[in-house]
């Protein structure tokens, strides 16, 4: 967050002896740690969902090995998976030293993570204006202004996702990419200054090889998010770097072989092949959709922009990272690479932080500034009461997915154990208490993307009421299953064994035979 006000008084007797300085917090650092407690407690109180089953597989998986994982969700072998990240290794190693399952990680890091997004936010706006209420205005814009529709997707954090989101790699990599911006602007603007040394205390050269670590770990923890981190430095170098030379030009080549070497020399996975990987990008398709629904109050931010282009040029750094961010996002609809759309939470966040730092001008206010002030709390009234309140207000307003838990079952599996199961949240969330499943619910660069479908085939096939025992025998032979988790629909065949069922949900867990406990 951004730095302390030191407010000066005059002292008599022993106080003098001990200087003047009385300190006071600065309103984000008030601000800021207000919404770190309430969506803390927010996070806590939801259950996990989504693809919080999946990250707690990584967890339990490097608990058991730090070295050599095996795959996520599947009785396979894990090397390739792109879910080893540093980010990763560090929960699983936290796993392995405390004991603590995937779960219970999850729901520590969700805090942690929130405390790099807001160090970052402050950081990354202090170097966008010295005005001490813009931070505090950003972040309300940032949780508040997208939509009246429910934007809902890792890498999205408004409030409502928040309560989901914030334990994934992508938030974390979203407060790293904050931080990032932040040095960059710094370094960029200083560049002409000889004995410049920057707010992390690093001076140029180690400092720029020290940036480029930064970006090559944020490309390891979440690809995507460094598609975005990579434009906002480009923006954020091509608006305020003045003195261009051979040393310039040296020391931003600098910063990115270093953060291309760092993500090559990661030994769990190639980033680098994750680039030609367009098994993910069919499921994106419907991060296009209903844009307008979505994202359409951040646009109350684009008067901002244009001010800022207007008063300086448009090589302001804003302005052209929302013009780069819309490029891209661009790209990936007309090129089919849907996944690219992922961005779009952090393409937001250029006219929002515009608005942030123009609202943020101290008063009085010429009427222009009223009238786009009047606006931006119209909409984010407009955006808390219609999709964000619920977050933060427990009854009265729609509340965040509430998805049942399976502990009931995972007392009865073992680690690594098989389970064949086919419904949505089983498949989703069984894993990340240490199961296999037969067929992973999500695409992994480390299982060909036709096995896992042709897993997937295969488990429909046991679960069709048409199945003969034999058929069902050899599947289980084939992915060495002992468990069936089924829904109330599905049939229990006659050979299996029932062992528990859920009050809440009405699913069976069943032991297939020549199993045990």
């Amino acid at each position: 967050m951004s730095a302390p006000v030191l407010v000066r008084r005059t002292v008599r007797g022993a106080t003098a002896l001990r200087g003047g300085g009385a300190w006071r917090p600065t309103p984000y650092q008030l601000f800021g740690f207000l919404f770190w407690l309430v969506m803390s407690l927010a996070y806590w109180r939801v259950p996990l969902c989504c693809d919080a089953g999946q990250h707690a597989a990584v967890v339990e998986r490097l608990k058991d090995d730090l070295l050599r994982p095996r795959h996520p969700m599947a009785d396979l072998p894990g090397a390739g998976s792109p879910y080893y990240s540093p980010f990763a290794l560090a929960q699983g190693g936290f796993a392995r030293l405390t004991g603590l399952g995937g779960w219970e990680v999850l729901r520590l890091t969700g805090p942690l993570n929130l405390l790099v997004l807001l160090t970052g936010i402050g950081r990354f706006v202090r170097v966008l204006t010295p005005r001490p209420w813009a931070p505090v205005l950003a972040l309300g814009a940032m949780t508040l202004l997208w939509g009246v529709e429910r934007a809902w997707w890792s890498g999205y954090l408004n409030l409502m996702s928040m309560t989901g989101n914030l334990a994934y790699p992508s938030a974390f990599a979203i407060g790293l990419a904050f931080w990032a911006w932040a040095l960059t602007g710094a370094l960029a603007r200083n560049a002409g200054a000889v004995r410049y040394v920057g707010p992390s205390g690093l001076r140029p050269v180690p400092g720029y090889a020290a940036l480029g670590a930064l970006y090559g770990l944020i490309l390891l923890v979440h690809p995507i998010t460094a598609v975005a981190a990579a434009l906002g430095a480009v923006a954020l170098v091509a608006g305020w770097q003045r003195r261009w030379g051979p040393a310039a030009v040296g020391r931003w080549a600098l910063t990115g072989a270093v953060a291309l070497l760092t993500a090559a020399c990661w030994p769990y996975f190639d980033v680098f092949a994750l680039a030609g990987d367009d098994s993910v990008d069919a499921m994106h398709r419907r991060l296009y959709l209903d844009l307008g629904g979505q994202f359409g109050l951040a646009l109350l931010g684009l008067p901002a922009l244009w001010l800022r282009a207007r008063r300086t040029s448009w090589r302001d750094p804003l302005v052209l990272m929302f013009v780069l961010d819309c490029l891209m996002v661009a790209y990936g609809w007309v090129s089919g690479h849907y996944t690219y759309g992922r961005i779009l939470g952090l393409t937001l966040v250029a006219p929002q932080f515009a608005l942030a730092v123009e609202l943020a001008a101290p008063r009085p206010w010429p009427v222009w500034r009223r009238l786009l002030g009047g606006a931006a709390a119209a909409g984010a009234c407009a955006g808390f009461l219609t999709v964000q309140a619920g977050a933060v207000v427990p009854a009265g307003f729609e509340q965040p997915p509430s998805w049942p838990e399976y502990a009931w079952a995972a007392r009865h599996i073992g680690p690594g154990e098989v389970v064949i199961a086919d419904g949505y949240f089983a498949v989703h969330a069984i894993a990340g208490y240490g199961p296999n499943l037969a067929a992973p619910a999500w695409p992994d660069a480390a299982l060909d993307e036709r096995e896992r479908l042709r897993r997937a085939a295969d488990v429909r096939a046991y679960l069709d009421p048409g199945s003969s025992r034999a058929e069902r025998a050899a599947v289980v032979r084939r992915y060495h299953a002992r468990w069936l988790l089924l829904t109330p629909r599905q049939r229990v065949p006659g050979e299996a064994v029932v062992v528990a069922w859920s009050r809440r949900t009405g699913e069976v867990l069943a032991r297939l035979p020549g199993t045990t406990r």
